[in-house]
C-alpha cells in the first residue's frame, strides 16, 4: 500500500511538472501552435505514456501493463472524436489560433477532475453491483450502432450558443463581448465579468463530459483496477491538446474514423456481454482494437487520396 502511494505521488508530480513546463515555459505567451510544435508535444506525451507503461511491468506485472496500454489506446482513440467538436467550437466562436491552446490547456485540467470523479463513482458501482458492467456493455454496443447511423456533427443547424446550457449561461452570467487578451474573467468598473473565451472553455468541458459517458464504460471493460483506469484516461487526455493541433488539418480526411470508433465500441460492448461465455484475453483485445483503428485510418486516407488525384469531370455548358 505504501509503495502504491509513492507511485501515485510520483505520477502526480510527473503530470504536474509536464503541465507546468507546457504552460509556464513553452506557452507562456499565447501563439498559434504550428504543426512541428504539435508533433513534438504529441511525441512527448505518447513517449511519457509508454515509459509509464514500461514502469508498470516490474511494479504491477505484465498483465496490468497490457491493460494500461489497451486502455490508453482505446481512450486516446475515442478522444480523437473530440477533435471534431473542438474544431467546430473554435470555428463557431471564432477563437483566434493563438488562444486555442490556452482554452484546451485549462479544459484538460477540468477534464481530469471530472474523469477522476466519474472513475471513482464507476469503480464504486462496479464493486458493489457487478451486474452494472453488463449495462456498460449494452450501452457501448448501442452507442456504436447509433454512431454508424448518426449524422455528422457539422450538419447540426442549431447554433452552439443557442443550446442549453450555453443559452442559460449567456442570460445569467455577467458577460462582456470583448476578448480582453485571452483572459477568462476580467474586472470592469469594480465588477467581475466573464469573457466569450470563458464560454468556449465551458463548451469544451461540456463536450468532454459528454464523451466521457462513452469512454469511462469502455475502459472498465478492459480492467476494473482504478489506478490503471485513471492513469490511462489521464494520459489520453493530456495528449489530446497536441493531437488537436497536429491533426486539425486532417479531420476532414479521416472520414471513416467514426465507423472505426463505432466498431471499437461495439467490440468492447460485446466483450463485456460475452465475458462469462467467451472471455477475450487482453492481448487479442488490444490487437483487434489496433487493427480496426488502423484500417479505418488507412481507408480514410486512401479514399481522400483517390478523390484528390481523380480529375473532375467538366460540367457541360448550357446551350443557348
Amino acid at each position: 500500500m505504501e509503495q502504491q502511494a509513492y507511485f501515485l505521488v510520483a505520477f502526480a508530480v510527473l503530470v504536474g511538472g509536464l503541465l507546468a513546463v507546457d504552460l509556464g515555459i513553452f506557452h507562456r505567451r499565447s501563439h498559434p501552435v504550428r504543426m512541428r510544435e504539435a508533433l513534438i508535444w504529441s511525441g512527448v506525451w505518447i513517449a511519457t505514456a509508454l515509459a509509464f507503461n514500461l514502469a508498470l511491468v516490474p511494479w504491477r506485472g505484465s498483465e496490468a501493463a497490457l491493460q494500461f496500454l489497451t486502455g490508453y489506446l482505446i481512450e486516446l482513440s475515442l478522444s480523437v472524436d473530440n477533435l471534431f467538436v473542438f474544431l467546430l467550437l473554435f470555428t463557431r466562436f471564432a477563437v483566434p489560433p493563438a488562444l486555442q491552446h490556452r482554452v484546451l490547456f485549462w479544459g484538460v485540467i477540468g477534464a481530469i477532475v471530472m474523469r477522476v470523479a466519474m472513475i471513482v463513482a464507476g469503480g464504486v458501482l462496479v464493486d458493489k453491483f457487478h451486474g452494472v458492467l453488463y449495462l456498460f456493455g449494452l450501452f457501448l454496443a448501442v452507442t456504436g450502432v447509433r454512431m454508424v447511423f448518426s449524422r455528422d456533427k457539422e450538419t447540426d443547424p442549431v447554433p452552439i450558443t443557442d443550446r442549453f446550457p450555453m443559452s442559460w449561461l449567456r442570460r445569467h452570467l455577467p458577460l462582456t463581448d470583448t476578448p480582453h487578451d485571452g483572459r477568462f474573467v476580467v474586472k470592469i468598473d469594480g465588477r467581475r465579468m466573464v469573457t466569450p473565451l470563458f464560454l468556449v472553455l465551458i463548451s469544451v468541458e461540456i463536450a468532454d463530459l459528454m464523451f466521457a459517458v462513452d469512454s469511462i464504460p469502455a475502459i472498465f471493460a478492459i480492467t476494473t483496477d482504478p489506478f490503471v483506469v485513471a492513469t490511462s484516461n489521464i494520459f489520453a487526455i493530456l495528449g489530446l491538446r497536441s493531437l488537436y493541433f497536429a491533426l486539425s488539418g486532417l479531420t476532414e480526411r479521416l472520414r471513416y474514423l467514426k465507423y472505426g470508433l463505432a466498431l471499437v465500441l461495439m467490440f468492447i460492448g460485446a466483450k463485456i456481454l460475452l465475458a462469462d461465455l467467451y472471455p477475450i484475453p487482453i492481448v487479442p483485445a488490444l490487437a483487434i482494437t489496433a487493427f480496426i483503428l488502423a484500417v479505418a485510418a488507412i481507408a480514410s486516407l486512401v479514399k481522400t487520396r483517390r478523390e484528390e488525384t481523380t480529375p473532375r469531370k467538366a460540367v457541360p455548358e448550357a446551350s443557348h
